[in-house]
């Protein structure tokens, strides 16, 4: 029997990167899904089967609306990057309302129809452990994520609903790459040569790895886990 055969999962950012190849893992272990992100046609060939909602985290009363029916867990993954810039076009504060508000918005939408033993998991990232120069915003709402974890597993133990963060670090993505495409007068490949000189395993990790544990931590293997923030980096950041 599938690890998660009967289960209902919501998955956030479920398009691309490492939400997609979370959904795919769970699907792939018998989860009935319901999918969100603010893009719906990057969801339809994600999972066959899989229920699908455009839903911008941002907006709270959008978020309330979509979470309609009872669920087992929650993979609150949706999330934006990139550097901001103190001055006019600051995106401090969209990329903190997207990562952090819309991140909370999702677990008090979910946490009512959640059940007892229910599961939570949180993107967050190694940015949340370490101080990046230009990524205010990010560095911040990422380590927000950090705090949220803690005290919403404290809050919701009584109900034995587990709530933890995965941290990953480079992850052969989309976004990663895009990141790299902006350091100034270096190719992509170029900048990925420089910055593994700071990992020590020397490689990215690849979304199918960050789906694997995220899938350790909504199984019973994981019973008992709760409020911890999983290092993912390939030794990057070591504690």
């Amino acid at each position: 029997m599938k690890r998660f055969e009967g289960k209902h999962v919501v998955v956030t950012g479920a398009g691309t990167g490492i939400g997609r190849a979370i959904a795919e893992r769970l699907a792939g272990e018998g989860a009935r899904l319901t999918l969100l992100a603010r893009d719906e046609s990057r969801l339809h060939d994600v999972a066959a089967g899989a229920r699908t909602r455009s839903v911008d985290i941002r907006d709270r009363e959008a978020v309330l609306a979509a979470f309609d029916e009872p669920l087992d867990a929650l993979v609150a993954n949706a999330g934006i990057g990139g550097p901001n810039a103190h001055g006019d076009g600051d995106r401090f504060d969209d990329i903190v309302r997207t990562n952090l508000y819309g991140t909370y918005w999702c677990v008090r939408a979910a946490e009512p129809l959640l059940p007892d033993g229910g599961r939570i998991v949180v993107t967050s990232s190694i940015l949340a452990r370490i101080g990046v120069a230009g990524y205010t915003a990010y560095c911040a709402s990422k380590a927000g994520l950090l705090g949220l974890v803690r005290s919403l597993a404290a809050e919701l133990a009584p109900r034995r609903i587990q709530v933890n963060a995965i941290c990953p670090g480079w992850v052969n993505t989309d976004m990663a790459w895009q990141g790299l495409s902006e350091w100034p007068g270096l190719t992509p490949e170029q900048a990925w040569e420089i910055a593994q000189q700071e990992v020590p395993l020397r490689r990215m990790s690849e979304p199918v790895e960050i789906a694997g544990t995220v899938a350790w931590l909504l199984s019973d293997d994981a019973t008992g886990v709760t409020g911890q923030a999983i290092d993912q980096n390939n030794g990057a950041f070591m504690h």
